[in-house]
C-alpha cells in the first residue's frame, strides 16, 4: 500500500510555517509530524501539498493509496484503522477527513459514495500554529514512548543531578555536563550528539533532536523541543524550534514557535502574557485580520529564514513570516510581513536578492546547500506575500 500525506484544510490556518514546507514537515514533540507517520507505518511517504512546493517534495501514486491528513498525528489505534482501509472507505472524526483509501483511476473523491468510518479516540490534531506549543507536551510524551520503546538510554553521567531517571533517554553520542535534569512533570530526550551544557536546569518535558545544543546557565522549562541543530541559551518556556535555528544568549522565549534557520539576537525578549491578562490575538492570513486564540499565554511565530537583532523586544502575540530582519529599539509591531527589514521606527521590503545571499551563508554553515529548488520557494513566496507589505 501507499501511503500519501495531504496538507487538508489547516494549510493556511498553519502559516507562515506552512508557506516553506507541507504541513505533515511541522514538528511538534520530538518528531515531525512526517516522521511520526512513517516510524508507525514503517514505511516512507510522500506528499499532496502546493504546486510551488513539489519540486522538494513530490507526490508519488500507485495503483492503490491511502490518503492521510497530515494535520493528524499518528496513534496506534488509528494506524491500525487506517492499515484496515478498504476501497471506498474513509475515517472521519467529525467534520475532519482523517484517511481514505482511493486509486489512480477514481478521476476525483466523493464521500457521499464512502462508507464513513467514525473515531472516537483520543487524537492530537494542529489546527493553528499555537497548537504547535499548546500540544507539545502530550506530543513529546507520545514521541518519548515511541522512540525509546524497547530500547535502552546511555548512561547518566556522573555529575548531572536527576529526578525521576527513568523518565530520561540519552541517545549515543549526547554529551551532559553537571546539568540538572527534572522528569516529574514530563520526559526528557536527549538526542544523539546534543550536548547541555554546565550549569543548564531543566524541568521536562524536553525534546532535544540531534546536534542541538543548550548553552551555559541555560533554564529550560517544559513542554520545549530543540529540533536538530537548534542552540538555546537563557530562559525558554513551553517552546518549539523546528530546526537550525539559535536562541544562543540570555533573554526570555515563551509560549512561541520558531520556525527552521531563525535566528534571535543576544537579550531578545518576547512577552508572552499581557499586562491586563486578557485574552492573546493573533494575526490570521486567512481573515486578513486579528483572531482570538482562546489562550491567555500566547508568544511569538516566526516564520523560516527570519531574524532579529540584539535587545529586541516582541509584543505578546506577535507574528512573523518568512525572512524578516527585524531590529532597533522599541517594540514592532506584532505582525510583521514576509520580507520585511526594519523595526518599530519603520520598515521596507527586504529583497529577494539579499535574502538568498544570507540563506546560502547561514546553510553552508550546516553544510547544506541553498539551492535552485530552496530559491524558487522563497521567491514563490515573496510574491505571494506582497500584498501584506503595505508600510
Amino acid at each position: 500500500m501507499n501511503y500519501i500525506l495531504f496538507d487538508g484544510s489547516t494549510r493556511n490556518a498553519l502559516l507562515p510555517f506552512t508557506y516553506t514546507k507541507p504541513v505533515a514537515d511541522l514538528r511538534i514533540g520530538i518528531l515531525t509530524i512526517r516522521e511520526k507517520w512513517e516510524k508507525y507505518l514503517g514505511l516512507t511517504t510522500t506528499t499532496i501539498t502546493e504546486a510551488y512546493l513539489e519540486e522538494k517534495y513530490p507526490m508519488v501514486e500507485l495503483e492503490e493509496n491511502i490518503l492521510i491528513n497530515a494535520s493528524f498525528c499518528p496513534t496506534e489505534s488509528l494506524v491500525s484503522q487506517i492499515q484496515n482501509l478498504s476501497k471506498n472507505e474513509a475515517i472521519f472524526r467529525g467534520d475532519d477527513v482523517i484517511a481514505f483509501y482511493t486509486s489512480n483511476q477514481q478521476e476525483e473523491v466523493d464521500f457521499n459514495d464512502y462508507k464513513q468510518i467514525e473515531f472516537n479516540e483520543n487524537v492530537l490534531q494542529i489546527k493553528n500554529t499555537w497548537d504547535i506549543f499548546s500540544l507539545n507536551d502530550k506530543a513529546i510524551a507520545q514521541d518519548f514512548e515511541l522512540v525509546t520503546k524497547d530500547r535502552t538510554s546511555q548512561p547518566i553521567p556522573e555529575g548531572v543531578q536527576c529526578t525521576n531517571k527513568e523518565n530520561i533517554f540519552i541517545e549515543e553520542g549526547a554529551k551532559l555536563t553537571f546539568a540538572t535534569l527534572n522528569a516529574s512533570n514530563g520526559p526528557i530526550y536527549i538526542g544523539k550528539n546534543a550536548e547541555v551544557m554546565e550549569g543548564v536546569v531543566v524541568r521536562g518535558a524536553l525534546a532535544m533532536c540531534e546536534n542541538s545544543v543548550l548553552k551555559l546557565s541555560a533554564k529550560i522549562y517544559g513542554a520545549t523541543t530543540l529540533g536538530p541543530y537548534c542552540m538555546v541559551g537563557g530562559e525558554v518556556n513551553n517552546s518549539v524550534l523546528m530546526g537550525y535555528s539559535n536562541k544562543g544568549h540570555d533573554g526570555f522565549l515563551g509560549n512561541s514557535v520558531l520556525g527552521e534557520w531563525c535566528n534571535l539576537g543576544a537579550d531578545t525578549n518576547n512577552s508572552n502574557l499581557k499586562n491586563n491578562y486578557t485574552e492573546v490575538k493573533l494575526w490570521d492570513y486567512e481573515t486578513g485580520r486579528f483572531a482570538k486564540t482562546g489562550l491567555q499565554f500566547c508568544g511569538l511565530m516566526m516564520g523560516d529564514h527570519s531574524k532579529c537583532g540584539i535587545n529586541t523586544m516582541f509584543n505578546t502575540g506577535t507574528v512573523i513570516g518568512v525572512s524578516s530582519n527585524i531590529f532597533g529599539s522599541g517594540f514592532p509591531r506584532n505582525f510583521v510581513p514576509s520580507f520585511s527589514w526594519g523595526g518599530a521606527s519603520g520598515f521596507t521590503e527586504y529583497k529577494t536578492n539579499k535574502v538568498f545571499e544570507v540563506a546560502d551563508v547561514v546553510m553552508k554553515r550546516r553544510n547544506l546547500n541553498f539551492d535552485a529548488i530552496e530559491q524558487r520557494i522563497l521567491a514563490h513566496v515573496f510574491e505571494a506575500t506582497k500584498q501584506y507589505r503595505n508600510y
